[in-house]
């Protein structure tokens, strides 16, 4: 006797199972064809109105991306509605061992999930230390009056601005705030105070110049704050100071990127270390889609004195 669950058994069903042919539909076919018929039928909707996540995701991110032109200073200085990049000049002496080097431009971060799902940006929006030197929407800002229209006039220390951002979109205007760090609200690595993007217009988007050099700050107080040069750009409300973090990273949809804070670090002198110092980037004027900081730097008198004594200087 062989029991019905043995082998003989199950060589039956195994012989059971092949007598149909591909051919042949079996259980709910119909339903599955309808199905199949109804996924198809979405998939070319949202084909044609630009609604599938890969459409999305690839619009914000040729916005993000697009080429942008910075404004040329005439005059060595910077003015309302110029358009600038904010670079963090590099600092070879970061205390952590591993670090971003090179020059980080302030950028707009989106929201990684968000970016897949919208094509539009979202609010409040992040923001990273990136080694990117060419303007591109996500790294061009915009130097915009605080009360009144002053575009085209001088900005000068001291003085409130408001540093806004489009995206590369054409009806879009972010502005760069910070508030009190909470329990519920702080940076994502340090746990310092924030720094985001939002759309709000209010006193948390007011930001001042100062010259690095405290001893000399008071002096400078209403001077012209000059372009492609070294300053501390400090949050009125708060009176932190703008900080890049070089030896944080940010995983975020472009990437490895340094994070961004609103925090003043004083040395042994009572002196804003190089995390707080920041530079008002303007174009080039040889080339409009490159920045002042792919001009060669000038050679220093050292260098200048030892050409003349090689016989190298055509001068």
């Amino acid at each position: 006797m062989v029991s019905e669950g043995g082998p003989l058994a199950e060589q039956q069903g195994a012989m059971a199972q092949n007598v149909y042919g591909p051919g042949v539909r079996i259980g709910n076919w119909n339903e599955d064809v309808y199905l199949e018929e109804e996924l198809m039928k979405d998939f070319l909707e949202k084909r044609d109105k630009g609604k599938l996540l890969i459409q999305r995701s690839r619009r914000l991110k040729q916005n993000l991306l697009r080429p942008m032109q910075l404004s040329v200073t005439e005059d060595g200085y910077i003015h309302y509605g110029d358009k600038v990049m904010l670079v963090n000049p590099d600092d070879p002496d970061t205390e952590a061992d591993v670090f971003l080097c090179g020059d980080l431009s302030l950028c707009m971060t989106p929201d990684e999930i968000q970016s897949h799902l919208k094509d539009e940006l979202e609010v409040p929006c992040g923001l990273s230390a990136v080694q990117a030197k060419t303007p591109i929407g996500r790294n061009t800002f915009i130097i915009l009056s605080v009360h009144r229209d002053a575009t085209g006039q001088v900005l000068r220390y001291g003085q409130d601005f408001c540093l806004g951002i489009t995206g590369g979109f054409d009806n879009k205007m972010l502005y760069l705030s910070s508030d009190h760090r909470t329990l519920l609200k702080s940076s994502k690595r340090s746990w310092l105070q924030e720094v985001y993007l939002t759309d709000e217009v209010s006193h948390m988007n007011c930001w001042q110049a100062a010259f690095p050099d405290p001893q000399l700050r008071l002096e400078y107080e209403g001077f012209p704050v000059p372009a492609n040069a070294k300053i501390l750009i400090n949050h009125c409300h708060t009176n932190r100071g703008l900080a890049a973090h070089r030896h944080l990273f940010l995983s975020t949809y472009f990437g490895k990127e340094a994070e961004v804070v609103a925090h003043t670090y004083l040395d042994s002198h009572r002196v804003e270390k190089p995390r707080n110092h920041w530079m008002l980037v303007t174009g080039n004027p040889r080339d409009a889609s490159s920045s002042m900081l792919d001009l060669p730097k000038p050679p220093t008198e050292d260098t200048r004195a030892m050409e003349q004594a090689m016989g190298l200087d055509t001068q």
